[in-house]
């Protein structure tokens, strides 16, 4: 729901009690652009903990750049099948 900053002054009691009973959000506008919002406060907690995860991630993000280590050659995985064959196996 978009509400024009002048008419939210005028009905600010009745948009905090729809936000907190509906759970709707309320974007106050002013010129046709959102300037602002209302929520409530489960969608503050949630807004709160994706903005903390966003940090780790880009914390973590130079992490996961780094290059991982790749066996030397191609045939290590082989060889590793080799030494866990069933003796007597034969191709």
């Amino acid at each position: 729901m978009d509400v024009p900053v002048t008419e939210a002054r005028a009905e600010f009691a009745d948009l905090v009690n729809r936000v907190a009973y509906t759970g709707e959000p309320v974007k106050l506008t002013r010129r046709g652009r959102v300037m602002a919002a209302l929520i409530s406060p489960e969608d503050l907690e949630l807004l709160e903990m994706v903005r903390s995860q966003r940090v780790d991630l880009t914390q973590g993000a130079a992490q996961a750049a780094q290059p991982v280590d790749r066996p030397q050659s191609p045939a290590a995985p082989l060889r590793i099948a080799a030494e866990h064959r069933p003796p007597g196996f034969s191709r």
